[in-house]
């Protein structure tokens, strides 16, 4: 156990009263956290697995204004996503980046009856999308941000210049159009900087994962996962952000049914190596349409190549996983846009999937079903306030929203806006500085690269940490040191071989994650948190497991890359 998770422990051993308990520890919950204790307050954030290991892990990567909800008439829901689009871009520069768009364009005015009609309320599949209203679309997409503009406008290309500079794209395309959005490239750990944020900024506020909250007839307790332990807590509210559990978890803690709030759609992506399509993209995401109206994406992410996704309704909430028909439409999308590309199964080196909290809809075609968020009072001696619906983009907008409803109920005023507050590793960070890494320990500029692209301006803190350690790489295949793996035990609230793996290192999202460094990352977790053998061999097998039942990474893949490592 870390020497955080001792402390956390002991202030709910100590002081049992607490102003507000948040029940969720994905994007939204921690946005609330962090957003509540900088107000002052007194803030209990319970996770029942790890931070960041449900929806939150699965999005599409993107950071964006959300251009094809013009089309349903949400303009405040796309000028709130530009903002905080652009408020990332400011605030997190170390993780989220400009992300350079290309529709191709196949038509010129086709779709618009069917935009205006989607408009006025109509819920059906939209039309194909023409240049007209595509153009209509990326000039109110530019405007809503003109005040504070962080990315370049969008521009036409001609079928010319389109064949050139896309020579791979459908001859179907007769021109394009290239805008610009973000994309981010570790969201669970940008979640991780922001707990480490608010426990520095506020160390009377405690972040638990693996616990879950009881309610037994309006008392209220925590169970501490790792070690069994209860401890009874008083809170004034409850925020209840555990997205497509939201119904689940307001029966359980209010203690009576209420009217359904959320209605999920699953969202599965795949991760491919595939040279020839990451260099068809040039640098660039295509945001295309597929056969049944559904926008796709693809787009060239930390070495390899992201394509989604599917959006499929599903009543029942579990975790989920891509399944085969998911993976046919998801390439056979590429192969619309890209014909003369042979991509195949073989070439999926990751997948994961996740159940969007939507709400409520009786929309016929799920992508016209709102991306919008809002929040439900649950009247109570301890009032629940449930976060309906939202989207990675606006997680700081909606935790503010949250957080003022919350100290409306407390009779509390807002101290601080998050909107301009940098996250972990963007404070003070400037891109083109290396020069403070390059002088510990003279590292090898791909080290360099690793470590800032990971952690900002903290990137000095953990280099030191490994040059101490006198760190080594885990294998001539990844840029991770061994010493490195150390520090993420010791300060970034990982219990386990799968946070490691999944959510705190790149090492399985990007087809790396081998048997070998499997075992080795065991070994540094056996010295680093004082685990018995037999308890790395469980949370081995449990790895293993869940990589082949979630992200279709098979044992004989892991063995498979085994050879690849001792290649390098």
């Amino acid at each position: 156990m870390s020497e955080q998770r001792r402390k956390d422990l002991t202030k709910l051993r100590t002081t049992p009263d607490v102003d507000v308990v948040i029940v969720g520890g994905g994007v939204n919950g921690i946005g609330v956290y962090r957003d509540l204790a900088l107000q002052g307050l007194r803030v209990l954030l319970i996770e029942r697995n790890d931070f960041c290991s449900g929806c939150s892990a699965a999005p599409s990567r993107m950071i964006h204004g959300g251009l094809r909800y013009l089309e349903n008439g949400e303009f405040d829901l796309v000028r709130e996503s530009l903002q905080e689009r652009d408020a990332l871009l400011r605030n997190a520069p170390h993780m989220v980046r400009p992300l350079p768009t290309m529709i191709p364009i196949t038509s010129l005015a086709s779709g618009m009856l069917n935009a205006a009609a989607h408009f006025f309320g109509h819920h059906g599949k939209p039309a194909n999308r023409g240049a007209i209203p595509i153009k209509i679309g990326l000039t109110l997409y530019d405007w809503v941000s003109r005040k504070r503009r962080a990315i370049p406008k969008h521009r036409f290309h001609s079928r010319r210049i389109t064949r050139r500079t896309w020579p791979e794209l459908t001859q179907e395309a007769r021109r394009s159009v290239v805008y610009h959005d973000a994309w981010i490239s570790h969201p669970e750990r940008l979640c991780i900087e922001m707990l480490r944020d608010t426990t520095y900024a506020a160390p009377g506020s405690v972040a638990l994962n693996y616990a879950e909250l009881r309610n037994c007839d309006g008392r209220f307790s925590v169970i501490d996962g790792p070690t069994g332990e209860v401890f009874e807590i008083n809170p004034r509210v409850i925020v209840n952000a555990t997205g497509a559990w939201v119904d689940d978890t307001a029966r359980t803690l209010s203690g009576r049914n209420a009217e359904r709030m959320v209605s999920g759609t699953k969202g599965s992506h795949l991760i491919l190596e595939n040279a020839a399509l990451y260099d068809a993209l040039n640098g660039h995401m295509v945001f295309y349409e597929n056969t049944d109206g559904r926008v796709c994406i693809v787009f060239p992410y930390l070495g390899k190549v992201l394509a989604g996704s599917t959006d499929l309704r599903t009543d029942k909430v579990a975790r989920v996983r891509c399944e085969p028909e998911e993976l046919d439409y998801i390439l056979g999308s590429l192969r619309l846009v890209f014909p003369g590309i042979d991509v195949s199964p073989r070439d999926v080196v990751f997948s994961y999937s996740g159940i969007r909290p939507l709400p409520m809809s009786d929309a016929d075609f799920t992508g016209r079903i709102s991306r919008g968020h809002s929040i439900r009072r649950i009247a109570g001696a301890v009032p629940q306030f449930c976060m309906i619906g939202g989207k990675w983009t606006t997680f700081r907008a909606f935790a503010e929203e949250a957080g003022d409803e919350v100290l409306r109920e407390l009779g509390k005023t807002r101290r601080i806006s998050t909107l301009d507050l940098p996250i972990g590793g963007g404070f003070g960070y400037d891109e083109t500085d290396s020069g403070a890494l390059s002088a510990c320990g003279s590292l090898a500029p791909d080290r360099v690269a690793h470590l800032r692209e990971h952690y900002g301006s903290q990137a000095t803190e953990i280099a030191a940490f490994c040059m101490a350690h006198n760190g080594r790489e885990l294998t001539p295949a990844t840029r991770y040191f061994d010493a490195e793996i150390a520090w993420i035990l010791t300060h970034e609230y990982a219990l386990t071989l799968s946070d490691i793996v999944l959510r705190r290192t790149d090492l399985a999202i990007t087809g790396q994650i081998s048997g070998e460094i499997i075992d080795r990352i065991g070994a540094i977790m056996a010295r680093t948190c004082g685990l018995t053998t037999t308890e790395i061999e469980d949370q081995k097998q449990s790895l293993t497991e869940e990589l082949a039942a979630y992200h279709g990474v098979s044992a004989d893949m892991l063995a498979a890359r085994n050879r690849k490592d001792s290649l390098q």
